[in-house]
């Protein structure tokens, strides 16, 4: 008999000596339903919107032709000439003087005895288009006397076959715009737009535009649908826009303004994008702003998704790591009536100066924003000074607004510690910090905000994302290790909500032909997208955000990497429901003994959603865009007690139903 024991023993013992201490222990997980320890803001988890990556130009806003009116430093950049043996072919004329927001347009000339004359658009790494889609192709022309140009527009495949065509004749002396719309009857990624002049005489045109029919909520020249559903599903708390270092600019002149991106599309002035050159691994001269996404867009956007918008403004710095240009303190006041400006236009009645042109774009009533930022990632005295200066001028006429100010582009180091002294004297509202760094540093920094002092401002998590090799790599992954260092992070975060007011992962887009940035929160192609596994741990958080703190302790502790797990605990009183949020961050499964202490009757069965991957190298792709995604499953309690098994590497949340 004790043979056959001591063979039994043998044969479990590898079995045994895998069981982790934490399950050995069994300690239990005490939250204490009943006692909540701080208030979870509404914009707790939101989104940081920059165009980089072709995010907004070639990603969101859905307009398929590339430099529509030929604004571009190379002014027929994105357009070929497909019969160039003509005598006079196409002229780019500038009109500056009478048109400085869009000065130049295209003029096409056929003298007789030529047969026609063609251009083509490349789209942005193509044009991706839908079998049985309706495409909505516009113009702005005008024939000159005596012309009768007539125009065919098609749509050809990577192989050169037509896959969808119209015809348009401009019959007026004058600028005017004209539309056509047709049926594509094939589906092609990488498809290209020829536009064919025929006739004799001279056309002008400009605004050469092409756009799905299937844009969000169905506006012409709209948003591209399925991006902004992936932003939709986030159940976001708050839209932060434009950027992001696009605010800043690489010199000033070239900083973003926001008065130039609302009003008419035509009368909305391009600049360069500030991301086309900046790094040698991915340079893309070809990448403009149209500002066809604009301002008055973003608001829009913000609230479709149930967002506070949060826009950001230029403080008079452009990036302080290209040419650190500054607009002296004397020079300062009209980027300081930009942003009081702004808050007319988003918040002011109808009838006010700006309310009005926000009325014009077709939203009479106001948007009611809440925030504004002040600069974007800017450090030194010269920041704080003119910081100081905004808010003493938005707080004298709108006290009511929350100003948002940084530390500058690290959690830490000299620059960030006067930062953090300086604005504490100010008494700054919401303070933005910025974490780009290994997934080590996110395990080892749950515990950031548990010695914040709560009598000081508090904190925005404006741009967080875990590198797997190091910040501004090009071979960075948006893997399974990173995003689970992210949701270990989070932890830490929501359970110092009394801190923490706002969080976002950034960058938000990436185009997988035009992409500058690695990682990023969602990737798309022409035609299709898909979120990341960051992208699942983000949704997990916010669509399970919660109303107030609730502490959940092991041994009087919060679980802040004890055995490799991570834990917070909320109440969301809307539904009524406990939410439980672990990490298991160990290569071994853990065994947890939650206690709910709670006078309350609970639900005898809880709904378990686990986000998880065996291989930490695993991402999300084209391919497999889902392979690291939530699967639900049920929990059943025991009294008010879960005894749950934690799969390895694993982010699980727990939605408990509290009976009344």
């Amino acid at each position: 008999m004790k043979n056959k024991l001591l063979i039994l023993f043998i044969s479990f013992a590898p079995f045994l000596v895998t069981i982790p201490l934490f399950a050995q222990k069994n300690m239990p997980l005490i939250v204490d339903v009943d006692k909540p320890v701080a208030v979870i803001q509404p914009t707790m988890w939101g989104i940081f919107f920059e165009d980089i990556n072709f995010a907004a130009d070639g990603g969101i806003y859905a307009e398929l032709v590339k430099n529509r009116s030929f604004e571009f430093a190379r002014p027929l950049m994105g357009w070929k000439i497909l019969k160039p043996d003509t005598t006079n072919g196409v002229l780019i004329i500038n009109r500056s003087e009478t048109n400085p927001a869009n000065p130049r347009f295209a003029r096409i000339t056929i003298v007789p005895g030529e047969a026609s004359f063609g251009l083509s658009n490349a789209g942005f790494r193509g044009m991706g288009i839908k079998k049985g889609m309706t495409y909505h192709f516009s113009v702005q022309a005008r024939q000159l006397e005596g012309s009768t140009l007539k125009m065919h527009i098609e749509l050809v495949n990577n192989q050169g076959k037509m896959i969808g065509a119209t015809v348009l004749v401009p019959d007026s002396k004058n600028w005017k715009k004209y539309s056509e719309s047709f049926v594509a009857d094939a589906t092609e990624p990488k498809a290209r737009m020829n536009v064919w002049f025929e006739g004799n005489g001279s056309v002008d045109i400009d605004m050469v535009s092409l756009f799905p029919d299937d844009t969000w909520k169905n506006r012409p020249e709209g948003l591209r649908s399925d991006l902004v559903q992936l932003l939709a599903d986030l159940k976001p708390g708050f839209l932060r826009f434009p950027g992001g270092c696009i605010v800043e600019g690489r010199d000033l002149a070239n900083r973003y303004q926001w008065k130039n991106t609302v009003g008419k599309i035509e009368d909305r002035h391009l600049i360069v994008n500030r991301w086309n050159t900046e790094f040698a691994h991915r340079q893309t001269p070809d990448y403009f702003q149209s500002f066809g996404m604009g301002f008055f867009e973003y608001f829009q956007l913000a609230e479709d998704i149930g967002a506070e918008p949060l826009p950001i403004l230029n403080c008079g710095m452009a990036c302080e790591f290209n040419t650190a240009e500054v607009v002296t303190l004397d020079q300062l006041d009209p980027y300081i009536q930009d942003a009081l400006d702004l808050i007319e236009f988003a918040n002011g009645p109808a009838e006010s100066s700006w309310g009005k042109i926000r009325t014009q774009l077709g939203h009479s009533a106001p948007f009611n924003m809440k925030y504004i930022g002040v600069g974007n990632e800017q450090w030194g005295p010269q920041y704080i000074e003119r910081y100081e200066a905004f808010a003493k001028a938005i707080k004298e006429r709108y006290p009511d607004i929350k100003i948002i100010t940084g530390t500058g582009p690290s959690p830490s180091g000299k620059d960030f510690d006067f930062a953090a002294k300086e604005l504490k004297k100010l008494n700054a509202n919401i303070v933005d910090e910025h974490y780009y760094a290994n997934p080590e540093w996110f395990f080892q920094n749950a515990t950031r905000y548990d010695n914040y002092d709560r009598k000081s401002y508090k904190i925005f998590a404006g741009e967080y994302a875990a590198q797997s090799k190091f910040t501004c790599s090009p071979d960075n992954q948006g893997n399974w290790k990173c995003a689970l260092s992210e949701a270990a992070f989070m932890t830490g975060l929501e359970r110092n909500a009394d801190v923490v007011y706002m969080c976002s992962y950034a960058p938000l887009f990436a185009h997988a032909d035009a992409w500058q940035w690695k990682p990023d929160l969602i990737w798309f192609d022409n035609l299709k997208s898909f979120g990341t596994a960051n992208y699942y741990v983000q949704k997990l958080f916010s669509n399970n955000k919660g109303t107030t703190v609730l502490p959940m302790l092991m041994e009087n502790k919060p679980l802040t990497g004890q055995n490799g797990l991570y834990a917070s605990a909320a109440f969301d009183k809307n539904s009524n429901e406990i939410i439980l949020k672990l990490v298991n961050s160990d290569e071994k499964s853990q065994t947890a003994n939650i206690v709910l202490v709670s006078k309350k009757r609970l639900g005898s069965k809880a709904r378990m959603f686990v986000l998880k991957s065996e291989d930490l190298n695993n991402v999300n792709s084209m391919d497999q865009p889902t392979l690291i995604s939530p699967v639900e499953s049920e929990v059943v309690l025991k009294g008010k007690s879960i005894i749950q098994v934690l799969a390895p590497n694993s982010f699980s949340v727990i939605r408990i139903k509290v009976l009344q």
